[in-house]
Order: C-alpha cells, then structure tokens, then sequence
C-alpha cells in the first residue's frame, strides 16, 4: 500500500498566467490598447486610427468584435472591429457601429513594439479571421490601409477594392475586403 500524500495549503499549486491567451478585449483593456496604438502608429503616420475615447466606446458597445493576444496576462497585439451596414467605408465608419451589418469594419490591428517582426500580426489577423467566419451575422471583413501594408494584408486574404473615400488629414488609403462567409463546413466543425 502506497503512502497518501495530502498537500497543505501552502503547497498548493499557485496559479499560473496561461503562456500565450486570445480573448475579446473590454472597456478595462483601453488604456492598454491605446498605449500600443499610440506608439505603433504615431512613429508611422502620426495619426492615431482611434483616440482613446474611441477605443472605449468600440469596446463597449461591440466588444465581440475585438480581440486580444495576451502573453503571461500582458497584452501585446490586439485588433477592434465594428459592424458596417454599406459596400464601402465612408467616414461616418471611423465612429460608427451598425449593429444590423454584415460587414465587419478593422479599425486597427497593432502589435507592441518588442513583439513585432515576429509574425504576431498576421497570426492575429488569421485567428480573428477564423472566428469571424463562426459569426453567422458576418459576411466579410473590410479595412482601408495605406499602400505600404497592401502587401501585408493581401497575404492575408484581403483584396484591394480601389482608393478608399476616407482621408485623414493628407494620409490616402486603400479599401481592402475579405470574404468571411460561406465557410459552412468550417464552421460546423471548428468547433464555434
């Protein structure tokens, strides 16, 4: 017969952070968000895509749209979408979240400076991509990016539509597109 070891209290296993974790951001991830988006895109553009009262808002009003790469419970990359309801992006889509559409707007997509060069972003954007397709709701994702990240995104999935009708100050973008429908079989079995 084999001794039985009880644990006390004290020898309890502590709790771990999980390595690496993806989940839908929240209102309590703003400030975070917004540091990474401030440095990724000041140092690029010198415009940030959402101030951070913006980022609030998206976060509370479609935070199933958003998703966050946590590595031992620090964020590093994130994404925040919202719903868009017309064929192409038009200005009121930087503020606005149509609950009824079935385009789903990229606002931004950044990664903290220490984590990039890594693939981070293209993995991020392959899993939120992945779980937009279980939304019954989406039929595809949109964006509008400058002409240096078509490249990028292309490899991704996205196809470039033409210039985008949304300038910011003398920035010119392009209006990317990405098919997420009609992926029943994945969906049944992905386990959505």
């Amino acid at each position: 017969m084999r001794p039985v070891h009880i644990r006390s209290p004290r020898q309890q296993r502590r709790h771990t952070l999980p390595a690496s974790e993806f989940r839908c951001l929240s209102p309590e991830d703003a400030v975070s968000v917004f540091e990474i988006e401030r440095e990724a895109f000041i140092s690029v553009s010198g415009e940030c895509p959402l101030h951070l009262d913006e980022v609030r808002h998206f976060l509370t009003l479609c935070p199933e749209l958003s998703l966050g790469w946590f590595e031992e419970g620090r964020l590093v990359a994130f994404i925040i979408g919202s719903l868009w309801d017309q064929t192409k992006l038009n200005q009121d889509a930087l503020t606005l979240h149509k609950p009824h559409g079935s385009s789903v707007h990229i606002h931004v997509l950044a990664v903290h400076r220490t984590f990039r060069q890594q693939g981070k972003g293209s993995i991020l954007l392959w899993r939120y991509l992945q779980y937009l397709r279980c939304l019954p709701y989406a039929r595809r994702a949109v964006l509008m990016c400058e002409d240096f990240l078509v490249p990028f995104y292309s490899k991704c999935g996205f196809k470039a539509v033409g210039p985008c009708d949304i300038t910011v100050g003398p920035l010119i973008f392009i209006e990317m597109h990405c098919p997420v429908n009609g992926h029943a079989f994945m969906r049944r079995n992905s386990g959505c």
